[in-house]
């Protein structure tokens, strides 16, 4: 290559590399939250959560109250006994759990964490596909929203790769 050649391919290199920059510096980031702030509307009920403890197995799961939601004492994941084994099932110091939910309308619903835990709705036809994934409104404490299509019948909730032994969980009708 001559001696221009590398000079150029020098210039166009480090232009590249100030342009990348700026574009990287205007993506927005993620705001810095002061303070928590109480979700309102449909999430309203996420700021006085009920205590519940995950079951071990579908057998012993609890309830999880559709619009309500809960604090949730998981349980070391090497004594959770999954339905379906999850597809991230986290390691030996994570934790888990499974909770019941109970559907009486088709539609597509939420499930909130506090968390990014993995998630997994287990129907009659074994686990099912999400439609959506997202985050809950900034500075809530909504870490994770997934979406699933339901209709009527009971379903499993499995929760596992979690850092914490504690997740606040809820599940409402999408709008």
């Amino acid at each position: 290559m001559p001696k221009n050649g590398v000079i150029m391919a020098g210039f166009w290199a480090a232009a590249l590399a100030l342009w990348a920059g700026q574009v990287w510096a205007q993506t927005p980031a993620a705001p810095a939250c002061a303070a928590p702030v109480a979700p309102s509307g449909e999430y309203a009920p996420w700021t006085n959560p009920v205590a519940i403890k995950a079951g071990g197995d579908p057998a012993a799961a609890p309830l999880l109250p559709l619009g309500t939601a809960a604090r949730v004492t998981l349980i070391a994941t090497p004594k959770v006994k999954y339905e379906v084994r999850p597809e991230k099932p986290g390691g030996t110091v994570s934790y888990g759990g499974i909770l019941i939910l109970d559907i009486t309308k088709n539609s597509s619903y939420r499930i909130a964490l506090s968390s990014a835990a993995w998630l997994d709705v287990i129907g009659k036809d074994g686990a099912l596909r999400s439609t959506a994934h997202g985050h809950g409104p900034d500075c809530t404490g909504i870490r994770k929203v997934v979406e699933f299509p339901l209709q009527p019948g009971r379903y499993t909730v499995q929760i596992a790769a979690n850092g914490a032994d504690e997740i606040t969980v809820m599940a409402l009708p999408s709008p």
